[in-house]
């Protein structure tokens, strides 16, 4: 507007103050581009600058030229460079544009790895909170089911044994008030200690031989120990020492019998030996289906542990039980 208001005889003081103008914006700009890029130390300062300093190395020779203080140049030098130095911007700025697309996407793909271990985070604490719930669920359902045996059938089996006029009635209802016991400590998970353990162990094995005339050599660690022993571990291991003590005193002809219990950081032993007759020849090789060992085994398995055996006639029988605390 100021051109064509200016008209003819004006026309080119106007473009030339355009021209200053455009310069002067163009310069500010880069000048502020240089300031940043400075202050955040990025790598384009130095080709920014170089850009700058050549266009200001232009713009004075044009103004030389306009004011014939140099010669025309054979060639318009800054009707050549200008769009030159504008594609070098160009191209930098199509350079910082794909640096900046590859770190977004690399952003983006570094917030979808995050949202998928966050979500399968949250998935295994749900499944964790589930398995909680369940466990929850059972845990009570156990302690019902203890309360009731040992309200119901252990009050009953009481009664049994104190009215019955038959001694071997007698007898049976305690062994199954003992069993019964024994299930209902198991059910309610509760550990206890492995010192006190021995002690019942001890206590229950020795009478049981002594009653019937077996002499009872027991053996255990001489230092008071304070692991626990899982409610479930000492009912199995309860039961395998008394098949044991049942075999000697039904089948071993046995007068003495050596228990020996071992106690490390990791593992439980205990060994059971009798000097009785041992296992008849005719039974070699079936162990197994004989004198409860099936059951010793697999109950000994269940616990992550392993119950051996070692007879011979005439030598007496072993058995080794190892369990991992």
């Amino acid at each position: 507007m100021t051109l064509l208001l200016g008209g003819p005889a004006r026309l080119f003081g106007l473009a030339n103050a355009w021209y200053v103008v455009l310069a002067v914006e163009t310069f500010a700009a880069m000048a502020l581009h240089l300031w940043v890029s400075w202050r955040h130390r990025r790598r384009d300062f130095w080709w920014m600058l170089v850009i700058l300093c050549a266009a200001c190395v232009l713009v004075i020779v044009e103004i030389a030229v306009q004011y014939e203080v140099a010669g025309p140049p054979q060639l318009p030098l800054l009707q050549l460079c200008v769009p030159v130095l504008l594609l070098g911007i160009a191209t930098r700025l199509l350079q910082v544009f794909a640096r900046a697309l590859q770190a977004a996407e690399a952003g983006r793909n570094t917030l979808e790895a995050r949202v998928r271990e966050a979500t399968a985070e949250v998935e295994h604490n749900f499944a964790q909170l589930a398995e909680m719930r369940v466990e929850q669920v059972t845990e009570k359902e156990r302690k019902r089911i203890a309360a009731d045996l040992h309200d119901d059938l252990g009050a009953k089996l009481l009664t049994i044994v104190h009215t019955s006029e038959s001694e071997r009635i007698s007898t049976l209802a305690r062994e199954a008030l003992e069993e019964m016991r024994l299930s209902v400590r198991g059910l309610t998970g509760k550990p206890m200690r492995l010192a006190d353990a021995l002690a019942d162990w001890r206590a229950e094995t020795v009478l049981r031989l002594s009653q019937a005339n077996i002499e009872a050599d027991w053996r255990g660690p001489t230092e008071e120990t304070e692991q626990l022993l899982p409610a479930r571990s000492f009912v199995q291991t309860t039961r395998i020492l008394r098949e044991a003590v049942s075999n000697i005193i039904k089948h071993s002809g046995a007068s003495h019998c050596k228990v020996r219990c071992a106690i490390s950081d990791r593992q439980f032993g205990l060994t059971v030996q009798d000097n009785g007759k041992g296992i008849p020849m005719e039974l070699d090789g079936k162990l197994d289906r004989g004198h409860g060992m099936a059951s010793m085994k697999h109950r000994a398995k269940q616990m992550q542990g392993q119950c051996l055996m070692e007879s011979g006639p005439g030598y007496g029988t072993v058995i080794r039980l190892t369990l991992p605390l």
